[in-house]
């Protein structure tokens, strides 16, 4: 019994509806700070590269924030559960804003590039330590309402994002640098809410990091997103660099797993990796985050380029997936808190997705708005069904000990799969750009002075290029952005497959009944009934003298005059023997003698 105790956990405290909305509010805030930002620089993405280095060097500026959210993901879990989730969620704000600050200074590309590397870490720790804390505060069955508040920060900041983004960009008094700052206000404001309201109770913990892993778990998926990034472009597929850099990214990855194994605190337990829930989420996530991020990063440079619409014309473009996403995440949520039933949402919102990617494919320069905002609805749809399902599912299927560790790894793995899908998606696009726009200036029988390249600028730079030249353009960007979108596709359908091989486990909650103790066995019994008669010879033979055991014995009596000795002895009496008797008697009932008839003692 005594053993029991000391393993059992703490008990989970319960939060009020009314607390839980202050804990939200912090959250959603801050959420809403990294949201807005990234989704002001979507829309504006276009411009800035265009005027910095060309739209040849895009994907290189959306990557260098994935890469680093992605790999920094599994080690802000890690890193709050040794000094605390408040002390962390604070931390990535404050360098999240400071990059952005560096951002909206940046001179040139390259320094672009940097400052969204380190804005990466910030929003890894803010998307992964909002889910980690909601999960500390919410049971699994009641988290589905709350899921849908999360949808709605990622709803208002898609639709605010764009809109505000355009607006930045279209006036001439602020231009897009203002796309960076614009955040600061907000996190002023964050930072002082989750000061104040995220009240989180404060948890021994041991204070090991396991440098090895962040280490090799980082090498590893910066290796493949350079190799992703820079092949067909700086170096040819076939070559030492690429050879190279996938070795180095296959060795990184077997250290990784090496490391965890070994690590005392591993950043991704492998204990995980035997949890089918947890790796079919991840795996679904991954998918998940190829297609989502594949087609919100590029979708603006159809808008802009192809349709010639203004940041502002594209931010209203995205409006109905937004819509649709918010209100499939909210809806799903509801019904997820009702019936406990949740498997069906990831299952049908992958199979919406890929339909979805399969209508943007079939866009062209002469699609209509209302044709395009149909597509990206349908996506909306598909995305707000299955994101916070699969982390709903995988943290569901954890033990609380993992908590941390479960969300930040299926949020690893989605970041990986965005990060992996803007690389591979942006190399697809520039080659397939690189090699239709030669074969048409040929066909056309058009020869650029001194046998170069069209150097492609920002979207109004390339609306004024002359004919045939521009259509030329428009229609080797329009095709090429269709192979991107048709190769999410099969992606969006893996993802799918590993959804339906889901187990859907009841939903833990105030609703759920707690598993049942294991009984204690007849050696257990008897030794607790053993200990319980020592410790009443103990109280009785005391000489007086005072002694811990005493004391506490004593307080299980109620203060009526009688001297500390007086009341260990009345609880010894009265409480301990008989429970000591009872114990042993049910380890060894008594049985009947047979001669008596009586009960042998």
């Amino acid at each position: 019994m005594v053993a029991q105790a000391q393993a059992a956990p703490p008990a989970r405290r319960q939060y009020t509806h009314r607390e839980i909305l202050e804990v939200m509010s912090g959250l959603m805030l801050a959420m809403l700070t990294s949201m807005i930002s990234t989704s002001v620089v979507g829309t504006a993405l276009p411009t800035i590269v265009g005027e910095l280095g060309g739209q040849d060097q895009y994907s290189w500026v959306a990557s260098a924030t994935m890469l680093t959210m992605t790999v920094s993901t599994p080690l802000w879990g890690k890193l709050s559960d040794l000094f605390g989730r408040k002390l962390l969620f604070q931390t990535a704000l404050g360098l999240f804003v400071a990059a952005s600050l560096v951002a909206g200074l940046s001179q040139d590309i390259g320094q672009l590039i940097a400052a969204r590397a380190v804005q990466g870490l910030g929003v890894g720790g803010l998307s992964a330590l909002a889910q980690v804390i909601l999960g500390d505060i919410v049971s699994p069955r009641e988290r589905g309402r709350y899921s849908g508040y999360m949808g709605a920060v990622f709803g208002i900041s898609t639709v605010a994002g764009p809109l505000l983004g355009g607006f930045l960009v279209d006036t001439d008094w602020l231009g897009w640098r203002w796309c960076f700052y614009v955040v600061v206000p907000f996190a002023v404001v964050s930072f002082i809410v989750i000061q104040k309201v995220l009240k989180l109770p404060k948890v021994r913990r041991s204070t090991s990091i396991d440098i090895w892993g962040a280490t090799t778990i980082t090498a590893s998926a910066s290796s493949l997103m350079l190799l992703l990034t820079l092949g067909g472009v700086e170096f040819e597929w076939n070559s030492f660099w690429t050879y190279f850099l996938a070795a180095l990214s296959l060795l990184m990855l077997a250290l990784a797993v090496v490391a965890e194994r070994t690590a005392r605190n591993p950043i991704l337990p492998p204990r995980l990796f035997r949890n089918r829930t947890f790796v079919l989420t991840s795996l679904a996530s991954l998918f998940v985050g190829m297609a989502m991020f594949g087609a919100m990063i590029y979708l603006p440079q159809y808008l802009q380029i192809v349709k010639g619409l203004t940041p502002t014309q594209s931010g209203l473009m995205t409006l109905p997936m937004v819509v649709a996403l918010f209100l499939a995440g909210v809806i799903s949520g509801k019904i997820v808190t009702q019936t406990g039933k949740w498997k069906i949402f990831p299952v049908a919102g992958l199979l919406i997705v890929a339909v979805g990617l399969f209508l943007l494919s079939k866009l062209h320069v002469d699609s209509s708005e209302w044709l395009i905002g149909f597509d990206v609805a349908v996506l909306g749809i598909g995305l707000g069904l299955s994101m916070q399902m699969l982390i709903l599912a995988a943290q569901n299927g954890s033990e609380l000990r993992d908590m941390a560790s479960t969300t930040s790894g299926v949020s690893f793995f989605r970041s990986l799969g965005g990060a992996v899908g803007v690389a591979a998606f942006g190399a697809i696009l520039t080659n397939r750009l690189k090699d239709e726009m030669a074969d048409m200036l040929r066909a056309a029988h058009i020869a650029l002075p001194g046998g170069g390249e069209v150097k492609l600028g920002s979207p109004g730079a390339i609306q004024q290029l002359p004919e045939p030249i521009k259509h030329i353009v428009l229609e080797a960007f329009t095709r090429g952005l269709e192979t991107v979108f048709m190769v999410g596709v099969p992606i969006a359908l893996i993802g799918f497959v590993a959804t339906i091989y889901l187990k859907e486990l009841p939903l833990r909650g105030s609703s759920t009944p707690p598993p049942a103790q294991k009984p204690l066995s007849k050696d257990d019994l008897v030794l607790a009934g053993l200990l319980l008669e020592l410790i009443a010879q103990r109280i009785e033979r005391a000489n007086g003298e005072r002694s811990a055991l005493l004391t506490a014995v004593a307080k299980m009596a109620p203060p009526d005059g009688r001297t500390e000795r007086e009341r260990a002895r009345s609880v010894a009496h009265t409480v301990l023997r008989p429970t000591s008797r009872a114990l042993i008697a049910q380890a060894v009932p008594p049985q009947k003698d047979l001669v008596t008839g009586g009960i042998s003692q």
